[in-house]
């Protein structure tokens, strides 16, 4: 039998260990890679392209939201299940918007955490009750707005500063360019960087420069 090649995505090594133990006690599937981080989990599943992503989302440096879209706009084979404590609608939500195919509470039985597993490699929708039953409420709710949805979707609210960023990103430079060539903090940087991948919905640097060009925002910077 071929095994499902699994790889676990949590900062905590005590908790992971213990998924570790779980899955590969399991006769068709096994952990192939661990990391602690969303990049780390990034550069893995690119190198051992998984079958299963089982990701925490509360995590240092990049955390499983984040590590979900870049996994899923680089890698989209590959299914995501998050693992997490939260059992917010809020995360639920943004979970399922950044690509996850199911969601899995921490507090979980063996058996249930499994059978998510086995439930998302067959391409099934993975949910606890309670959050399945606010998802469906919430598409509902959404379905029966009378508001008409805009044809084409909104110019980012961008500011000065940060267009100047983003014209400096399309030309592909680092941060540390556009640092110096700003007169900015490197941490101001970031900040504006991060920001305007937020109100571009970008995963990344270059997709938000293709997004921006695609709005003819690049070219156009305002000064201070």
């Amino acid at each position: 039998m071929k095994k499902a090649r699994i790889l676990l995505v949590d900062d905590h090594e005590l908790f992971r260990s213990g998924l570790v133990g779980l899955i590969n006690s399991q006769p068709d599937m096994e952990v192939v890679g661990q990391a602690s981080d969303g990049y780390e989990a990034l550069i893995l599943a690119r190198d051992l392209r998984p079958d299963l992503i089982v990701m925490d989302i509360k995590m240092p440096v990049c955390d499983g939201l984040e590590a979900t879209r870049l996994i899923r706009a680089e890698l989209s084979e590959i299914r995501l299940l998050i693992l997490t404590v939260h059992d917010e609608d809020e995360k639920l939500f943004a979970a399922i918007r950044a690509g996850a195919n199911g969601y899995i509470l921490k507090d979980t039985s063996s058996t249930d955490f499994l059978q998510g597993i086995r439930s998302a490699l067959i391409g099934e929708g993975v949910l606890p009750p309670k959050l399945a039953a606010s998802l469906l409420s919430e598409f509902a709710r959404l379905a029966n707005q009378t508001t008409p949805v805009a044809n084409n979707e909104e110019i980012p609210d961008l500011t000065p500063r940060e267009m100047d960023v983003l014209n400096l990103i399309a030309i592909g430079a680092t941060n540390q360019e556009i640092a110096n060539q700003l007169s900015l903090s490197l941490h101001t940087v970031k900040t504006h960087v991060r920001n305007i991948l937020g109100k571009l919905h970008a995963v990344n640097r270059r997709h938000a420069a293709r997004l921006a060009a695609q709005q003819g925002l690049l070219n156009n910077k305002a000064t201070d």
